[in-house]
């Protein structure tokens, strides 16, 4: 029996603010995995000291060139990593990651935001067609589909 087991490669990808919190809440869930976290504010590398940590341009669905300009990077980060799983929290960074991640053969989770409460953010939308697993912080939007286990507080 192996004394030290290989961790599993983690990417914990996601967009500045809420995302990032809701983010780093999970943190502990990965503790005992080799994770890389990736989001879009180089300053928040301070918040994971001692991680792993890579930078992508900040993007959304108004500004597609930038938005190619972060796949491109999400893809370089995957493809050099080499993860077992994805896990985000979102937005565009996190679809991104998810979209790549299953083409590339990567588990994927997708959180959806706690902000949301009426409906799945439109990332989320778009992500639940593609990503393994989907969850939900609110128990009233689980479906066959898209989980609910409780918030991250």
């Amino acid at each position: 029996m192996n004394a030290n087991p290989k961790k599993t490669r983690v990417v914990a990808i996601s967009s500045r603010g809420g995302h990032w919190i809701e983010l780093l809440r999970l943190r502990e869930a990965f503790s005992d995995q080799d994770v890389t976290y990736v989001t879009t504010v180089p300053e928040y590398r301070t918040m994971v000291e001692g991680c792993k940590f890579q930078v992508v341009t900040e993007a959304s669905r108004d500004t597609k060139f930038r938005m190619a300009i972060m796949a491109f990077q999400v893809l370089w980060i995957l493809l050099r990593i080499r993860p077992a799983v994805i896990v985000t929290t979102g937005a565009a960074p996190g679809f991104i990651a998810i979209w790549l991640g299953k083409r590339l053969g990567i588990r994927t989770l997708w959180v959806d935001s706690i902000a949301n409460a009426e409906e799945l953010s439109m990332s989320g939308q778009l992500a639940a067609k593609h990503a393994d697993t989907i969850l939900t912080q609110w128990e009233h939007l689980s479906s066959d589909r898209i989980q609910y286990h409780g918030a991250i507080v």
